[in-house]
């Protein structure tokens, strides 16, 4: 599978509401997450308590929309759109830049 079709296949399954599935499939063991500020997340286990809590506490599930992707050799920068409220943040209506290394499949 082609990197733009990884993407794709990503995208469609958070999109599809299967978001700890596409973690699983899709991130690496070695992932680090870090969000503005915030002391970075390292490593699969850490962070899939973060996807499972972020899961989990959504009460209300708005809009996403993936606006803009570009792929340049092994990256990825998506462009989100998020729209919902989670029990612990509340309401969050908000553009996300992510940015995506890619290390095979």
């Amino acid at each position: 599978m082609s990197l733009p079709e990884r993407v794709k296949k990503l995208n469609d399954m958070i999109l599809g509401g299967f978001i700890l599935q596409a973690f699983e499939k899709f991130y690496a063991e070695n992932v680090m997450m870090q969000e503005n500020a915030t002391e970075p997340i390292i490593g699969k286990d850490a962070y899939r308590k973060k996807e499972k809590n972020f899961v989990t506490n959504i009460i209300e599930f708005r809009n996403a929309v993936v606006k803009n992707v570009l792929i340049c050799d092994n990256t990825t920068v998506l462009e989100w759109e998020l729209d919902y409220t989670h029990a612990d943040w509340g309401c969050r209506n908000f553009t996300q830049i992510a940015v995506q290394p890619w290390n095979g499949d």
